[in-house]
């Protein structure tokens, strides 16, 4: 099975592909901002005046206003919420690059799988123009009239059917296959693509006589299908069928209108979750953009990771909603009670919308029309309390007894709240619908719950205890930013600027001798040892600007990195030697004396202090007498070389 892709062909991506042009396609308009540097609006937050700098030559984006940076992958992976892996394939199929993957599992082979160049985009191509036949038989076949029907009775018209390319597949078993085949595709990719089986006779439409939903990538490319059974003689019993798992397409790695609702979901921070593709069509001409909806699978950690990458659902930041909407039935239940156990993976607060009579978004949007549903949208309530009011519906409360065995199955539940102050909240919650007076006696089945294994009869609705971090992230210590009011910290910035951009401008001496402990910014110190880690500047001699800082970047902590895609597009306060294209010598030598300055004098004072808690006469004393001495001559030769 294909695993990772490697490295060399990563790094291959990165040099050929164009990060100016790539940025010039998302619809930036760049401009000079300086020697080798572009300036354009930030794509990543509003702004009036530039601070989104671009420097081709070594490869990396910076934006001053939101600190959002890094390099060409790091870019298509943010503007269009891609995963590092879909945008790698993504510039690789633009390039014509053949991509080779690790092999993961027993007999892995040395030299990997291969995709082949172009594959994905023929697969696509081959879903468009099945769109297209799909969608015209729904408008234009007299075949048709049954889907035209069916839509017609869930409230929505041809130009619905447009707005969301709603199509209808022949019942004859060749018409999408003979079509495909005129265009030019062979009988293998029809089959790859899942658009096609085989039979004894040859091949067959996958899908035949259903109502068909494109289904699409995040960027807007169909690759798959949701199908929805029309006819009682079909020979599929299922209601739904959707396009089997392809190299372009995972039903767990999509979800239904997530193209269309990206840009709301990011703007607003909220996304919906409803049922069906009805379901998303009718919040859409309702006004609540945000909605989407899974395909045929439950929703789950794939999908999270998903929304979380748009919703930019961080720690530290206020936290995203997301929206669940459910039928009101027993199976409805279910489903919120499988997002129920998803829920401590993201920071977002998660709430549960259920109509007054069961209604999912698609019936009320026919029978009371869009204020409805925005309405069912707005009336969502917190997750937890769904969760505590589906596990008391189970019990007869007005019981003793029965309130004592639904306290032992809700305390468990709410046991798994990380956020303490919520926890009480919820315990109040709990205790007044459960009907005790005294919010301790909750509490305290709480606490007991948080030491002890949860009884057996909630192991079927607890969710699982999550990783220590969102989608198995591993964690890092956090350290401060720089203090740029610090006049030493200042020059050290400056410093890794030079080291970074123009590395052949510094000394290898002067990196050498200067020690990454001698910084006195936590983050500096950390690139400075990056950068003495690949060899220091006498290595970029044989790389080029863009292998020289990747080769830095992958010797940074993850937390330092974005620091370093800042450095390597900053603009140096000085201006270039015109002979030699680089920073002056003399600017660069003050940079290096400043910060071997500082840390004399850091060093001074240390010693200062070790003395005056020394006896007077001991050796140690002397000792220390002459290192302070030797100390302060060198502090004096270095100041008068810095002024």
């Amino acid at each position: 099975m294909a695993g990772r892709i490697r490295a060399e062909d990563v790094q291959s991506v990165k040099e050929r592909a164009s990060l100016e042009e790539v940025v010039r396609a998302a619809g930036v308009n760049l401009r000079g901002g300086g020697v080798g540097t572009l300036k354009g609006l930030c794509p990543f937050h509003d702004e009036k005046t530039p601070s989104f700098q671009v420097r081709p030559a070594v490869g990396y984006f910076h934006c001053f206003g939101c600190g959002e940076g890094g390099d060409v992958i790091d870019f298509v992976t943010r503007t269009d919420h891609l995963t590092f892996t879909e945008a790698v394939e993504r510039l690789a199929d633009q390039l014509g690059m053949t991509l080779r993957y690790e092999e993961s599992g027993p007999g892995a082979r040395d030299q990997g799988s291969q995709v082949p160049a172009g594959q994905r985009t023929r697969l696509m191509e081959a879903h468009r123009v099945a769109e297209e036949l799909y969608h015209q038989a729904l408008l234009e076949s007299a075949e048709g009239r049954a889907a035209r029907v069916f839509l017609h009775e869930k409230g929505f018209d041809g130009e619905h059917a447009r707005q969301f390319m709603v199509g209808y597949s022949p019942q004859g078993g060749q018409v999408l296959t003979d079509h495909l085949r005129g265009k030019g595709f062979t009988d293998d990719e029809l089959v790859v693509a899942g658009l096609a089986s085989r039979g004894s006779r040859g091949l067959y439409d996958r899908f035949r006589g259903r109502v068909m939903w494109p289904i699409r990538s995040i960027t807007g490319d169909t690759v798959g299908f949701g199908a929805r059974r029309l006819y009682d003689d079909d020979r599929v019993a299922a209601k739904y069928l959707n396009t089997a798992e392809t190299p372009i397409y995972k039903k767990t790695g999509v979800l239904y209108g997530l193209d269309l609702a990206k840009k709301a979901i990011s703007t607003e921070r909220r996304a919906v979750v409803v049922e069906g593709y009805t379901d998303v069509m009718a919040a859409h001409l309702s006004g609540v953009g945000t909605a989407v909806a899974t395909c045929g699978t439950a929703f789950g950690t794939d999908h999270i990771s998903i929304l979380r990458r748009m919703l930019r659902d961080e720690p530290g930041r206020a936290p995203a909603r997301v929206i669940f909407t459910f039928d009101g039935d027993a199976a409805g239940q279910k489903a919120a009670m499988k997002a129920f156990e998803q829920d401590q993976r993201w920071a977002a607060q998660s709430f549960v919308a259920v109509a007054s009579e069961g209604q999912d978004p698609n019936d009320l949007w026919l029978r009371e029309g869009g204020e409805a549903v925005r309405a069912l949208v707005d009336s969502a309530q917190p997750m937890f309390e769904f969760a505590v009011q589906t596990v008391l519906a189970l019990y007869d409360l007005d019981q003793n007894s029965q309130r004592a065995a639904a306290l032992s199955e809700v305390a468990p539940l709410l046991a798994k709240v990380q956020d303490e102050s919520l926890m009480v909240e919820l315990a109040r919650f709990a205790s007044d619908s459960i009907g005790y007076l005294d919010t301790n006696v909750v509490l305290g089945a709480i606490r007991h719950a948080r030491k002890n294994p949860p009884s057996q009869a909630l192991r079927t609705l607890q969710r699982q205890q999550p990783s220590s971090e969102p989608d198995g992230e591993e964690r890092h210590t956090e350290l401060p930013r720089p203090d740029l009011r610090d006049p030493v910290q200042v020059a050290e910035r400056q410093l890794l600027q030079v080291a970074l951009q123009y590395p052949l401008a510094i000394y290898p001496g002067d990196m050498d001798e200067l020690d990454p402990s001698h910084l006195r910014a936590p983050m500096h110190q950390a690139v400075w040892h990056a950068l003495r880690a690949v060899g220091g500047v006498t290595a970029a001699n044989t790389m080029s600007a863009t292998r020289w800082n990747q080769a830095v970047l992958t010797q940074t902590p993850p937390p330092v990195r974005p620091l370093v895609h800042e450095l390597a597009v900053a603009p140096l306060p000085t201006r270039l030697d015109a002979a030699s294209g680089l920073p002056p010598e003399v600017y660069v030598d003050s940079l290096v004396m400043r910060v071997r300055l500082a840390t004399l004098e850091h060093r001074i004072a240390q010693t200062l202090g070790q003395a005056r808690r020394t006896p007077d006469g001991t050796p140690e004393s002397r000792r220390l007498g002459e290192h302070l001495m030797q100390l302060q001559r060198e502090h004096a030769t270095l100041k008068d070389k810095v002024t």
